[in-house]
């Protein structure tokens, strides 16, 4: 009697969400096309802007999530309200130049403002002196906008990550470990400079993205026997051509040391199924009589291999966006962002097939291409 083959339908759905500020409304339109396509996640876990949407998302009924992402984006994005940009490129980057300048200078509505006075009137030591906003908004707006009952209920998985400021490691904050307060997110999106530092029982955090801009790995760590279905959504590319300006080259930088190199992390762990298996073929070819006690068991349990799929969806930056674009919180470019984001979901559930198809132990990557056909393990 043979088992029923797994397929990527029948795992258990996880959102990964990575940090990137302005961008992150490409995974509000993400999300919104997941729930389109009847594909809510059981598990949301995110990094710097990131915990924010995973937070609004785990932290609602899934009526209200687009809601209240929206209430988010429109909030954040009010300080410059224009619905309407040139359509030359080149005007157009000047444009969003001039965008993000207002932002810098002023903040963004419902997340941070800058300090008055700045940071370097501060004596050293004081907790103003080593950040260039002040992020309480964002409390206030967490509060407003999420049901933190519902989102430490368990009803969704939450997982958010930060960087201990006082040791250098990395710490995640899960719902199935401890109660998630607003504390938790901000310290996720916790970015210095110009963010502060939040401090969470005597420790202090800064931003995930410091150390790992995806909690990509810290999601195929927990995944212990589960079957998942992984939709990693990524802000920053790690391709892209060779800069020619030192704008460009600024901007290329930045891209590389945010992109989640998920062909990293998925390499890793292929080659650690790889020895599962490699395990298991030698644990059989064992007496029927071989006692290995406990150690023998722990093998056994090492040996249980799990099937993986994780979907990719990457926001790809236009010509006109530069340095910037990470914190140009226009109205008109977050939209942007938001139908991108729903219209590669689209994409890539057009030809939906690869739901149906087994799946072999260990992991299998999807990206979509320019017809919206899922390529397979791709290059």
């Amino acid at each position: 009697m043979t088992s029923t083959p797994i397929t990527a339908a029948a795992c258990d759905r996880v959102l990964v969400l990575q940090g990137g500020g302005a961008l992150g409304s490409y995974q509000a339109g993400v999300a919104q096309g997941l729930a389109e396509a009847d594909l809510r996640p059981g598990w949301v876990a995110g990094i710097s802007i990131g915990a924010i949407n995973a937070a609004i998302i785990a932290g609602n009924p899934p009526g209200l999530r687009q809601q209240k992402l929206r209430a988010f984006w429109d909030l954040a994005s009010s300080a410059a309200p224009v619905a309407h940009a040139p359509s030359n490129d080149q005007l157009r980057a000047w444009w969003n130049e001039l965008a993000a300048g207002w932002i810098a200078a002023f903040g963004v509505p419902g997340f941070f403002t800058p300090r008055v006075p700045p940071a370097f009137l501060y004596p050293p030591g004081a907790p103003q002196a080593i950040s260039l906003y002040d992020t309480a908004p964002l409390r206030r707006t967490l509060e407003e906008l999420v049901d933190f009952e519902r989102l430490n209920s368990g009803e969704i998985r939450f997982s958010v990550g930060a960087v201990n400021v006082r040791t250098g490691n990395f710490a995640y904050f899960d719902n199935t470990k401890q109660t998630i307060r607003p504390e938790h997110i901000m310290a996720s999106g916790a970015l210095p400079p110009g963010f502060p530092p939040v401090e969470i029982d005597g420790e202090t955090y800064w931003d995930g993205g410091i150390v790992s801009n995806t909690p990509l790995q810290y999601v195929l760590d927990e995944a212990g026997e589960r079957n998942l279905l992984i939709f990693q959504v990524d802000l920053f590319s790690a391709r892209g051509d060779l800069p020619k300006t030192l704008l460009e080259a600024a901007e290329r930088e930045k891209d590389i040391r945010f992109s989640s190199r998920t062909r990293l992390n998925t390499d890793v762990y292929k080659r650690l199924q790889d020895a599962r298996a490699a395990l298991q073929a030698v644990i059989a070819r064992l007496p029927a009589d071989f006692d290995g006690g406990e150690d023998l068991q722990v093998l056994r349990q090492f040996a249980e291999e799990s099937s993986i799929a994780i979907v990719q969806l990457i926001y790809r930056a236009k010509l006109y966006e530069g340095n910037s674009k990470d914190y140009e919180f226009s109205r008109v470019t977050m939209e942007e962002h938001w139908k991108a984001g729903l219209s590669d979901v689209r994409r890539t559930l057009r030809h939906r097939e690869w739901l149906t198809l087994p799946m072999k132990p260990g992991v299998t990557t999807y990206d979509l291409t320019g017809d919206g056909r899922i390529d397979v393990n791709p290059p």
